[in-house]
């Protein structure tokens, strides 16, 4: 039986706000990155397609060392943003770059998939009865692709739920401010009889997943009988 404490709820409700903010605010991009790739030719397009997809071959360790780097309070985007009084490291903030870093690319490369499939004639047959290059995306080219966008978010969403390594270098593990499922299991499993604490936040984490497939399953199933 479930015996979740106070910092738990915390834990879970940090992790649903953090994989819902990465995912709802990379989903743009992703769309942006993915129809670059797929109707484009500029000059490069593979190292644009490398560094998107860099973050699946790198340990996500190594990831949150190069965003802390990046967003240190010495580095090129940390010394900027702290003119401001802006602080990545150590907080919500850190942990939703983390988690949409890391995710990207699962996002990006189902996209790129469904936009591939679309036949080009289509968009073709756009243009010569007037539309313009946004008018063809908007109304041929992003509603064909929309299942595909959604299981890229599905994706993306479920990654952030799991996302531990650049987290917790770039956020930390602080209980109610960075400390997402993952991270309440590591220090669950790091202490002395925590064991049990540790297996019912595994259990939540499972039973978040099965609901997110399921989700995805009928959204699916949704779209094919349109």
């Amino acid at each position: 039986m479930l015996s979740l404490q106070p910092a738990d709820l915390d834990a879970i409700r940090l992790s649903l706000k953090v994989a819902t903010a990465a995912t709802l605010l990379s989903t743009p991009l992703g769309i942006g990155v993915a129809w670059l790739l797929v109707h484009t030719r500029i000059p490069g397009k593979s190292l644009i397609e490398g560094l998107v997809n860099l973050p699946l071959v790198l340990p996500p360790v190594v990831v949150g060392y190069l965003l802390l780097v990046l967003f240190g309070r010495r580095g090129f985007l940390g010394s900027w943003l702290m003119e401001y009084d802006i602080q990545v490291i150590f907080t919500l903030t850190g942990a939703i770059i983390a988690s949409s870093v890391v995710g990207f690319p699962l996002l990006v490369r189902s996209i790129r998939l469904g936009m591939e499939s679309i036949d080009p004639a289509l968009c073709r047959a756009a243009r010569t009865l007037g539309a313009s290059g946004w008018d063809a995306f908007f109304t041929v080219t992003l509603p064909l692709s929309g299942k595909a966008v959604f299981a890229g978010m599905t994706l993306m969403f479920a990654r952030s739920l799991g996302e531990f390594g650049a987290t917790i270098i770039l956020a930390g593990n602080i209980p109610g401010v960075t400390q997402t499922i993952p991270l309440a299991i590591y220090e669950y499993t790091s202490t002395p009889g925590g064991d049990r604490m540790a297996l019912s936040l595994c259990l939540v984490s499972i039973l978040l997943s099965f609901v997110v497939l399921l989700a995805s399953g009928a959204a699916s199933r949704s779209l094919d009988r349109k």
